[in-house]
């Protein structure tokens, strides 16, 4: 059951806009920069995702590039912990850990800050959308490897129809994984 009221699931929803064929023919998008500029809309999104970080004790958030920088960051801000960024590899200075992982097409590496995580740290990661689950994957990996805990993945739209949560099972180990809606 999402944490989200009825009320605040349709307004979320209201303002996620489909866009067809892109970017390519037969895909439908979810574009959620409607959401971004409603102040109500982002804020009711914003609290809840800081009521799971709460619910998970989280000491750190995690966003995923790039839209999950966007949902992270204000939720670091407002729960009063720290904002870790986990980028495309080549993207940050100085030393990083790096996970690289499958994708439908060839591979792709994501790299985090190596002195960002530490043991002791439960760490949320926050993104927009799960759909094949690669990109979750390999950053519950970075977390671990950095010595930290995973406390939870939540995500704003879960593409059911695809197998990210089937991915992402082992890879959680019982941490919790919260999609806030479900298409």
């Amino acid at each position: 059951m999402s944490p989200l009221s009825p009320e605040a699931r349709e307004l979320l929803l209201s303002r996620i806009k489909d866009v067809p064929d892109y970017p390519m023919p037969g895909v439908m998008f979810k574009d959620i920069t409607p959401l971004l500029a409603d102040p109500k809309a982002f804020g009711a999104l914003t609290d809840t995702l800081v009521e799971l970080a709460g619910q998970y004790g989280a000491t750190k958030i995690v966003g995923l590039e790039a839209r999950g920088f966007i949902l992270a960051a204000p939720v670091a801000v407002q729960a009063g912990i720290g904002f870790v960024p986990v980028r495309k590899a080549g993207k940050l200075p100085g030393a990083t850990l790096a996970q690289s992982y499958e994708l439908e097409y060839g591979t792709a590496e994501i790299e985090v800050h190596a002195e960002d995580l530490a043991p002791g740290d439960r760490v949320m990661v926050i993104d927009d959308v799960l759909a094949t689950g690669g990109t979750a994957d390999a950053s519950l990996s970075l977390i671990r490897r950095a010595g930290a805990e995973v406390a939870g993945v939540a995500v704003l739209m879960e593409l059911s129809f695809l197998p990210g949560r089937e991915r992402l099972a082992g890879a959680l180990a019982g941490a919790p994984l919260e999609a806030l809606i479900v298409v």
